[in-house]
């Protein structure tokens, strides 16, 4: 399999746990997006230019993070089964994986983004939605996590995967401190291997990318 991806991407970042947690193998291919040159020639591959992307060995291609991970859990049975074999547990393990997307990953993209501007061309309207919309979340996951190992249970799964990236970033603009349940959470994230590796990989590409501007 090929996978089309940035280190540092959060939503590249869950489908490399998944990769990870499965145990599977894949032919990395590095994207980009502000290099103008391999943006374009990205473009060729998958018009809509977004990452991840995943070409499988029949050579189809699958976009979008929740759909690959879908896919690799549905045709390899190694490693850590991420979508439940119980279909309530399944429908609620894809209803948290797009509620962390959407309500955690995005507003915590938003605010990273957001600041790193400059304080006055920062948008107070964005920073306070952000801000709002990751307390509500918070307060939900941290009432869902009382007597839960992990997101959706007490086995490892697509939320997981989508909740790690997010909060790993979300930590450094909007801190969970107050909400003990996710910090113990998010500990626990950070014991699994798979996610140790993940961020080693993109801490290594944030300071190749620096020494790369710095020598510019």
């Amino acid at each position: 399999m090929k996978l089309y991806y940035n280190p540092i991407s959060s939503y590249c970042q869950k489908v490399l746990i998944a990769f990870y947690e499965k145990g599977l193998s894949f032919d990395p291919q590095t994207v980009d997006l502000r290099d103008k040159l391999a943006a374009a020639n990205y473009r060729k591959v998958h018009p809509l230019g977004k990452l991840p992307l995943l070409i499988t060995n029949q050579g189809r291609k699958i976009p979008e993070s929740s759909i690959i991970i879908d896919y690799l859990d549905a045709n390899y049975l190694t490693g850590c089964r991420l979508i439940p074999s119980d279909l309530e547990m399944a429908r609620n393990a894809r209803l948290k994986d797009r509620m962390y997307d959407l309500y955690l990953n995005d507003p915590t993209t938003t605010l990273l983004f957001e600041l790193q501007k400059s304080p006055d061309k920062r948008d107070p309207t964005i920073l306070l939605k952000s801000r709002e919309t990751l307390n509500i979340m918070y307060d939900q996951m941290d009432r869902d996590l009382h007597d839960h190992s992990w997101a959706n249970g007490q086995d490892f799964s697509l939320a997981d995967c989508a909740a790690a990236p997010a909060l790993f970033y979300a930590q450094r603009v909007h801190p969970f401190t107050h909400h003990p349940e996710i910090k113990a959470y998010f500990s626990r994230l950070m014991g699994r291997p798979s996610l140790q590796k993940v961020m080693g990989q993109a801490e290594h590409r944030r300071l190749r990318t620096s020494a790369g501007r710095h020598r510019l």
